[in-house]
């Protein structure tokens, strides 16, 4: 019985790793079909947690212990092996960062926002992982989109990108942008033309900042997706950004999902920060929040 039991587990997690490695090949074609609902993911559904140690010594620190971390603790074993739900949850959870990286944004959620597409060097998703340098200058084609479509000078300049998660904007962007815009116009500051960049890295906000020379920005990018959660998006924001800007200088706002910081807390809090930056003349380490 045991033997079968193993022969079982083996099968379903080979088929699991089987499906992993065709979702990695086919890229953002797989990706874009399972985020193509207009349903946030299913990941993006906070689960029940529990411990699986049976009669724990301690029920109350073990609780503690898991009220204070969403790590994987407590999960508990069947003779050196995990458990079959938490092998199958793991493994839902890599996939889940896979089609994160290898996805593409919805384009009807672009349309939703009026924000049109521009593109960086990156090429392609494998150079994009390989080459960030390539993902923080824009193509010509791009640079030519911004200087046609783009309001010059504006107060505020709002700037969109998949980054390394896709699904971080499908999952938050509905929340995060609104939210935003209601805070920028309850302090009366006024928005550029918002858009999209695709194959975006964090210093590509430099690039736009030579191009349109907003007095704030503000990227809004899918952070590097984790076993935790595949959906976490972050805001960059930075006083007049331009080319030669190091990290220091930039404000950041982290971790903006369901089970991180609101997405709708995030977009008002963002437009608070922006108001002090304009108000500071300020950003990174010489804000004062």
């Amino acid at each position: 019985m045991e033997q079968q039991l193993e022969y079982l587990v083996d099968k379903v997690v080979a088929e699991l790793q089987k499906k992993l490695s065709e979702r990695a090949r086919n890229g953002s074609a797989k990706a874009s079909e399972a985020y193509a609902g207009s349903e946030p993911p299913v990941h993006v559904v906070e689960e029940e947690r529990g411990a699986n140690v049976p009669n724990p010594k301690w029920q109350e620190g073990m609780q503690e212990l898991l009220d204070s971390t969403p790590a994987r603790i407590g999960v508990w074993r069947t003779g050196v092996r995990p458990l079959t739900r938490t092998m199958l949850q793991l493994r839902r959870d890599h996939a889940a960062a896979v089609d994160a990286v290898y996805g593409e944004v919805q384009q009807s959620l672009l349309d939703e926002f009026s924000l049109f597409t521009v593109e960086t060097q990156y090429d392609n998703t494998e150079n994009y992982l390989k080459r960030p340098d390539m993902g923080r200058i824009l193509n010509e084609e791009g640079v030519r989109l911004i200087l046609e479509r783009c309001q010059k000078k504006p107060q505020v300049q709002i700037v969109v990108s998949d980054g390394l998660s896709a699904s971080a904007v499908d999952a938050n962007l509905r929340d995060v942008l609104p939210a935003l815009l209601d805070s920028l116009t309850s302090y009366g500051l006024s928005c550029g033309t918002p858009f999209f960049v695709k194959g975006g890295r964090v210093a590509s906000m430099d690039h736009i900042g030579e191009l349109l020379q907003p007095e704030v920005l503000v990227l809004l990018i899918g952070e590097r997706p984790g076993l935790v959660t595949a959906h976490s998006m972050s805001a960059y924001m930075c006083y007049r950004p331009r080319k030669g800007m190091v990290e220091s200088e930039r404000t950041v706002i982290s971790n903006i999902h369901r089970q991180g910081t609101s997405p709708i807390e995030a977009g008002a809090h963002i437009g608070t920060i922006l108001s002090k930056m304009l108000e500071q003349k300020a950003s990174g380490v010489k804000l004062v929040l």
